[in-house]
């Protein structure tokens, strides 16, 4: 029987140097869209995964982080007192008690293989699911990328990469993926390539940031060598791991917002806005004003 996919892990000790000088400071994955941060809507879609146990790979200057999803008692109290339940329940609910948050140094920033690689003390020998913060995926279903990838998962007991269709000339800004295709939306995988230029790229399935990895991958993490920059890519893992058994890629039902481009950050921020349930006929009507 397959072992249930309960722990995901958010690598989220990178800089943010595109959104600088607004992420000196403050961790590009607590940039609010509307009134959440990247890394709460990330961890909500995981929870409706039902993952039980967050791990958070971070760096130094991201102590925000762990206290977003702390209790803040002074806060709690203050709003309390002033019966603002709304809001107390807002920051009390971030996420359910039955979740647990667990906090791993990475110490240098040696790329998103060596933060995958540093959760290993806390994931063990399971399954486990790798979730980008900066992109963000709205599903209109609700369910949320990576529950549909876990039930791919538990069809195929296999590692599930996250895919979209991109435009021809943007292949060198993604992983790209050549599948067999094996169902509508789902396919074996038989090759995977970082950043391919339009011409060499095998296909237009690039790689976002939802990831369901069998506990192989460490050992594949562990005999990568460095890449360029000095730092250790999962995509040339998961190339190692596909030598050894199956490596699904699926392309997800719902929109993704590279929330690490400003563009498709401001991007965001307007498609939530409209459907935000307080602010959206208002904010509909400022936009129809202006054009």
């Amino acid at each position: 029987m397959a072992k249930r996919i309960r722990k995901a892990v958010f690598p989220v000790a990178g800089l943010g140097t595109r959104f600088l000088p607004a992420t000196k400071a403050n961790p590009k994955e607590m940039l609010p869209v509307v009134d959440k941060p990247l890394i709460q809507y990330a961890a909500e879609e995981a929870v409706r995964a039902g993952i039980e146990t967050l791990v958070f790979v971070n760096g130094r200057n991201k102590r925000s982080i762990p206290d977003h999803f702390d209790k803040a008692y002074e806060l709690e109290t203050e709003l309390e007192s002033k019966g603002k339940l709304d809001r107390l329940k807002a920051v009390r609910n971030i996420v359910p008690s039955s979740v647990a948050c667990v906090y791993i140094r990475q110490s240098e920033a040696l790329g998103l293989g060596h933060a995958v690689l540093c959760a290993e003390p806390v994931v063990g020998d399971e399954p486990f699911a790798v979730i980008l913060a900066d992109d963000l995926i709205d599903d209109p279903e609700g369910h949320g990328c990576l529950a549909q990838m876990v039930e791919q998962y538990d069809n195929h007991v296999a590692s599930m990469i996250g895919v979209q269709r991109v435009p021809k000339d943007h292949t060198d800004r993604y992983g790209v993926v050549s599948i067999d295709p094996v169902d509508e939306r789902l396919g074996r995988m038989h090759g995977i390539v970082e950043k391919p230029a339009p011409e060499k790229a095998p296909s237009t399935l690039g790689v976002v940031g939802r990831y369901i990895l069998n506990p192989a991958i460490f050992n594949k993490l562990r005999q990568t060598r460095p890449g360029a920059g000095g730092e250790i890519q999962l995509t040339d893992a998961i190339a190692a791991l596909m030598k050894d058994e199956d490596v699904f890629a699926y392309e997800f039902r719902g929109t993704r917002y590279d929330c690490g481009d400003k563009l498709g950050y401001l991007q965001a921020t307007v498609e939530y806005g409209l459907k935000h349930p307080e602010l959206g006929a208002a904010f509909r009507e400022y936009l129809a004003a202006r054009e």
